[in-house]
């Protein structure tokens, strides 16, 4: 926490601004058993940081009732599964430990599709919390956060020509 001089500037087409809560993501190689270099942020980081920072902006109280600026870090150490739900998991939990007076705590969860490649039309099957293998396995990879309100954020990478509204639906409401 700290004061408005504390905010994250960055320029845009419109000019200069500043964010009073911004999230910062680190996926180090070694997380996944990776040698590699560490620095600058890359791809991986950027995208699953601001998915995990647009889940937990809803919560956040207006700048007039908490006038502080909040900066959540987030450091993989070992990754399975979905670091960036971890992050907003962890990262709502920590603001509310911090005295952070959010409207409501967020939670948020990975779920994965298999889908039956025999050719004999078998049922498809959601995997909930997937884990790194039922990733790259699967045919798809949805990040869903929010609470028991409404959704926050949510992101789809489908390996598959499409999906049906209908398993859309099923992922959604398990």
């Amino acid at each position: 926490l700290g004061d408005s001089s504390m905010a994250q500037r960055y320029e845009d087409l419109e000019g200069e601004k500043r964010k009073r809560f911004y999230l910062q993501y680190a996926f180090p190689p070694f997380s996944v058993g990776e040698v590699g270099r560490v620095g600058s942020p890359g791809r991986r980081e950027v995208g699953h940081g601001n998915l995990a920072e647009r889940a937990l902006r809803a919560a956040l109280p207006g700048e007039d009732e908490f006038p502080y600026v909040i900066r959540t870090e987030s450091l993989i150490t070992e990754s399975c599964g979905s670091s960036s739900m971890a992050s907003v998991c962890a990262g709502a939990l920590s603001m509310r430990a911090a005295g952070v007076p959010l409207k409501s705590l967020v939670a948020g969860v990975a779920m994965g599709l298999l889908l039956d490649e025999s050719g004999e039309g078998g049922e498809p099957i959601i995997l909930t919390d997937i884990l790194g293998s039922e990733d790259a396995l699967g045919t798809m990879d949805f990040k869903v956060a929010g609470n028991e309100v409404g959704i926050s954020a949510f992101q789809l990478d489908i390996k598959c020509e499409g999906l049906s509204i209908e398993l859309m639906r099923r992922a959604l409401r398990q």
